[in-house]
């Protein structure tokens, strides 16, 4: 139940329970993850003090009703996941959440949709999602989840309750656990991408290329192939290199203002090198348009001139 997280997500925690004592509930949530690895059972537990009769908020007062052990065994069916199909979520998903819950209810009187990885609803799943918050149902709320809520349209975020969660101490075991922690939502995927001893190639080619870019500017575009397409060919892995640049820049921020290196504590004087040479402003500036780049990959942008593109973007003022 909700208690079982008071020390880790305390604000969460009680911004989420006031609003069930209160009845007070809104109609979506979006839940900003910031790499907490527990969000999955959060949210069902959240839920399950959402639906459960007795409406308890401690595990040890919960006499395992049924409503309870349905939502633990994922078979309640008034809940509906919704996960990318492939690299995007679409609009035919959502569309079909929408029909399946003008159904009435076959138990009690509320339904719930999660959209896990929100950020990653394509151009027409984000407006028609946007239209099923516009006009909310009283007995449906909806649970957005994502680690990168500024993918997400400004639209959608206005018409949600946003619940951010306390970020997890820089505490990893290696810098691919970090990395995953804060590009993946599934945990098989965490698992499976800190197993894959190829993707430290990866997480390299990524800092190798933003150190060089740092020092050679334009003349980076000469090299693109080599410092970039011969580790990131295709969508997918272009989308895992820009997360990772995203990251790299977050830690060249922190230490330039003081803040606890979070991922990539082996490379202090390669961030102290490009710190000193941007202020805060031109950091965050070049993390906004590396997520604007990231978010034309759905539109079939053809790689290269994306890439050309943004080398050229990070160096206008």
């Amino acid at each position: 139940m909700l208690d079982d997280y008071l020390l880790e997500q305390p604000i969460a925690v009680k911004t989420l329970k006031n609003s069930i004592i209160k009845n007070k509930l809104a109609h979506a949530y979006l839940f900003e993850t910031n790499g907490y690895d527990k969000i999955e059972m959060f949210i069902s537990a959240f839920i399950k003090s959402l639906l459960c009769p007795n409406n308890f908020f401690e595990s040890s007062n919960c006499s395992k009703c049924s409503i309870c052990q349905m939502i633990k065994d994922n078979c309640y069916p008034e809940i509906k996941i919704i996960n990318p199909d492939g690299m995007w979520i679409k609009k035919e998903q959502l569309d079909n959440l929408q029909q399946e819950f003008s159904k009435k209810a076959i138990i009690g009187n509320k339904k719930i949709y999660i959209i896990n990885e929100a950020e990653k609803m394509n151009v027409s799943a984000a407006n028609s999602i946007l239209k099923f918050l516009e006009e909310p149902s009283p007995n449906i709320i909806a649970i957005l989840v994502t680690n990168n809520i500024y993918q997400l349209l400004d639209t959608i975020i206005s018409r949600c309750q946003v619940i951010s969660f306390r970020k997890k101490s820089g505490n990893y075991n290696s810098e691919l656990e970090a990395i995953s922690n804060y590009s993946f939502h599934d945990n098989l995927k965490k698992e499976e991408f800190v197993n894959d001893s190829n993707n430290l190639d990866l997480v390299n080619a990524v800092k190798k290329f933003i150190d060089y870019y740092e020092v050679n500017h334009f003349d980076t575009l000469l090299y693109t192939q080599k410092l970039w397409f011969n580790y990131f060919p295709d969508k997918e892995k272009n989308i895992l290199a820009y997360d990772i640049m995203i990251l790299y820049y977050r830690d060249i921020l922190n230490i330039k203002i003081g803040h606890e290196i979070l991922i990539f504590k082996n490379n202090v004087d390669e961030l102290l090198k490009i710190a000193n040479k941007n202020t805060n402003y031109d950091i965050v500036k070049k993390v906004s348009k590396i997520l604007n780049c990231k978010q034309k990959i759905r539109n079939n942008i053809n790689l290269n001139l994306l890439m050309d593109n943004l080398i050229i973007d990070l160096e206008s003022r």
